[in-house]
């Protein structure tokens, strides 16, 4: 028998519903199973969730420490280690599959330590259903509401809990309890595809919701009860033609096997009555919207968004039953993957949602659309690979213009209309100024900066670059009110720079380009940064980069314009010429 209605409908969308379907004998009892969840109501005392991550020697990660908030988002160019950080959460929670390729930069002295401190852990306590878990945990809290636990590599399948700084030696039979008390983990990683998070298994989150509730209402059902008895009636009776057949069989089996053990007097075959879960093995997805098909066949965007819909299904499931009251973390690589940015836009909604309630979320995503708009109790962290470490810092509202800059391909021609330009020639310039303009200058109009080369790596600088950088704004409304900032040119970018000038006279007519007093930054900071054109030429562009931010971050409003005029007066006339 075919279920018409499936086991539960996890998104309405428009006309649109999404159906679980299996093939069995089944159907009309599925739907009884989901259907009439409640969800918690929003409580006021904290929820558990993690308070803050510690994360050491894990993958391209040698050290990160990072206070998290309901909804938390990462943003960052590939390869800088966002999914890193994920599995290291992933790690903690399993404590498996520990290799050399795990330790950072492959070194097999380093340890890897991953430590989460949760807070809200007298709610995850009380909430726990099993009374013994629940008195093992409440004797090592002894009323404390944050609790930290940390993996190590030296010992993988052991955590240690920390309450108050002090270590805590576990009882026996505490690992157990730990892992009844600890926030559910949910992690969806790009790698992940529809057949296998679907599959039906024990530990799946489809098979956990058709399993075990589904069994116990089956068990008390009549029609299944008669679908038993038929089993039995069918295969196993004395006087069922199946039965006649399998003893026929097994009397032929019998005459060889006493050639060569005589003392075999019978050989029976019997068929056992199959258990739920094996009718159920041959689950399959159905999705109708306008076109009833499996859902294997439908586009990448439809999977995964209907991966997402059956893991809050899920989270809904668990605390509707054994899990009522329990904290899900839902952790989402590269969320927009698949999505079009309308739908994009809707599963934030979503996510936000959970994570104003029980849950915590935790996305990477190259989406502008997740952190264009701001929410309440919502965190933006940049990831960075300077010298192969992963950086991860938290960013501010003044950082959004530039992380939307950045994830929307770092183009002038795509940015959504800033007050006004101000075109420098490399990062340094980037980071010095966006960290003054951070700490001293919050009132002036906001602007965007934007870095001509754009490379950390190259250490000569172009005047092409600039030109390059500047060319999608000529004809632009930005055309007479960007400003253009560049290093003096040597003897041999003299030439590029005529001509450039040349090209664009009219910006020098209306003194839009301001020229530094000398060829690099680095010259023209103030004591104690300030550096010669030999000691500059010695520098990477990795260490101009980390000392521009370091001036940033400490000079004086008043050094930085007695100082820097320069840079202070190119500041000035951009905010002059602003909308």
């Amino acid at each position: 028998m075919r279920c018409e209605e499936g086991a539960f409908s996890a998104q309405h969308c428009g006309r649109s519903t999404f159906t679980l379907r299996w093939r069995g004998t089944l159907a009309e009892c599925a739907h009884e199973a989901i259907v009439g969840e409640q969800h918690l109501s929003n409580r006021k005392e904290a929820h558990m969730k993690i308070a803050s991550v510690h994360v050491v020697n894990f993958r391209s990660i040698e050290e990160a420490t990072l206070e998290f908030t309901d909804f938390n988002i990462l943003i960052g160019q590939n390869n800088t280690g966002k999914t890193n950080f994920f599995e290291a959460l992933d790690w903690f929670y399993t404590g498996s599959g520990l290799s050399q390729d795990m330790r950072f930069q492959r070194d097999p002295n380093r340890e890897i330590i991953v430590s989460v401190e949760f807070y809200g852990a007298q709610h995850g306590a009380e909430n726990m259903i099993n009374e013994g878990n629940r008195t093992k945990i409440q004797n090592v809290l002894k009323g404390s509401d944050v609790i930290k636990v940390t993996r190590r590599s030296s010992d993988p399948k052991k955590r240690v809990v920390s309450i108050g700084g002090e270590a805590i030696k576990n009882p026996t039979g505490f690992d157990t309890a730990l892992n009844d008390f600890l926030p559910k983990f949910e992690y969806i990683h790009t790698r992940q595809y529809f057949e296998d998070f679907t599959k039906y298994n024990q530990k799946s989150a489809v098979g956990i919701m058709l399993s075990s509730v589904i069994e116990e209402i089956l068990n008390d059902d009549p029609k299944y009860r008669a679908f038993r008895n038929t089993f039995e009636d069918l295969f196993n009776s004395e006087d069922s033609a199946v039965s006649g057949h399998f003893r026929a069989l097994g009397e032929s089996v019998k005459i060889h096997l006493e050639k060569q053990f005589s003392e075999c007097s019978k050989v029976y075959f019997e068929v056992l009555s199959p258990e739920f879960n094996d009718l159920l093995k041959k689950f399959e997805t159905v999705v109708d919207d306008g076109i009833e098909t499996y859902a294997s066949e439908k586009g990448d965007g439809m999977q995964r968004a209907l991966m997402l819909a059956i893991i809050q299904a899920y989270a809904e499931y668990r605390k509707a039953r054994e899990d009522a009251g329990k904290s899900f973390l839902f952790f989402i690589d590269e969320a927009e993957l698949h999505l079009h940015p309308t739908a994009q836009r809707k599963l934030k909604d979503v996510l936000l949602e959970l994570s104003t309630q029980l849950d915590q979320v935790f996305i990477s995503t190259h989406s502008s659309v997740f952190v264009a708009d701001t929410s309440e109790g919502e965190s933006v962290f940049k990831t960075e690979k300077n010298d192969c470490r992963t950086e991860i810092f938290r960013t501010d509202e003044a950082d959004k213009p530039y992380i939307i800059y950045e994830l929307l391909g770092g183009s002038p021609a795509d940015l959504l209309l800033p007050r006004n330009f101000l075109i420098v020639e490399g990062p340094s310039e980037f980071e010095l100024l966006t960290r003054v303009i951070k700490r001293h200058y919050r009132d002036k109009p906001p602007i965007q900066i934007i870095s001509a080369e754009g490379d950390t790596h190259q250490a000569k600088r172009s005047i092409n670059a600039i030109s390059k950088a500047y060319s999608p704004m000529g004809t632009s409304i930005y055309g007479n009110k960007v400003i253009i900032l560049c290093d003096r040119p040597t003897a041999k970018a003299q030439a590029g720079f005529d001509q450039f000038i040349a090209a664009n006279a009219d910006l020098t007519e209306r003194n839009q380009i301001i020229v530094l007093p000398h060829g690099s930054l680095e010259e023209c900071y103030p004591s104690p940064w300030k550096k010669t054109e030999a000691e500059t030429k010695d520098l990477s562009g990795y260490q101009k980069k980390q000392m521009s931010k370091l001036v940033g971050d400490e000079i004086s409003r008043e050094s930085f314009e007695g100082e820097m005029n320069v840079l202070y007066e190119a500041l000035t006339l951009v905010w002059q010429n602003s909308f």
